[in-house]
């Protein structure tokens, strides 16, 4: 049997606190995407990278349906306060990984929270970024090796997030946090 998918107070006040703070370091990320796209384009993977961060930490933390996408949108509401003219950005973003962070999630019915498929998810979502960013940022600019990177290093940044956000998660659950979000 599924997990029941009606969420609780707590539950929602906790992805709320989750996506306050990541939609904070989201806002950063954007602030540095700019420079970073102009002096050393070929770390920008690195950078959204932390676009992963709201639902990792929500789905770790309280391995319930929906809390990754709920979380990423608060993220994106919190990020796009800071930038409102990028309003469509964060919330595209956040649709786009929050949605395949649940639908990964929701082949297991919501019954595994295994660290692979958190892993499986960051690179699905690195692989579909790098090919949406491909032809926006003309990759093919760059010599052979650079495109190389440049790809591989937006699937590196969101694992390298996911693990920032499991251990967040781990963290959190290991307070006690979970156990008062329960509902």
């Amino acid at each position: 049997m599924a997990p029941r998918t009606r969420l609780s107070t707590s539950v929602l006040l906790t992805c709320a606190a989750i996506g306050v703070a990541t939609g904070a370091l989201q806002a950063g990320a954007g602030a540095l995407s700019a420079p970073v796209s102009a002096t050393a384009p070929i770390l920008y993977g690195l950078v959204l990278g932390v676009h992963v961060l709201p639902g990792v930490v929500a789905q770790e933390l309280l391995r319930r349906p929906w809390v990754a996408l709920i979380t990423h949108l608060i993220a994106a509401l919190v990020a796009s306060a800071v930038v409102p003219l990028w309003i469509g950005r964060y919330i595209g973003t956040a649709l786009l990984i929050g949605g395949l962070q649940e639908l990964i999630a929701a082949t297991s019915r919501y019954r595994r929270w295994d660290a692979w498929r958190f892993f499986l998810s960051a690179v699905i979502v690195g692989a579909v970024i790098a090919a949406a960013i491909w032809f926006a940022a003309d990759v093919t600019r760059f010599p052979v090796w650079g495109q190389i990177v440049y790809v591989a290093l937006f699937v590196v940044g969101p694992v390298a997030w996911t693990a920032v956000g499991l251990a967040i998660g781990r963290a959190l659950r290991r307070a006690g946090i979970a156990r008062r979000s329960q509902g």
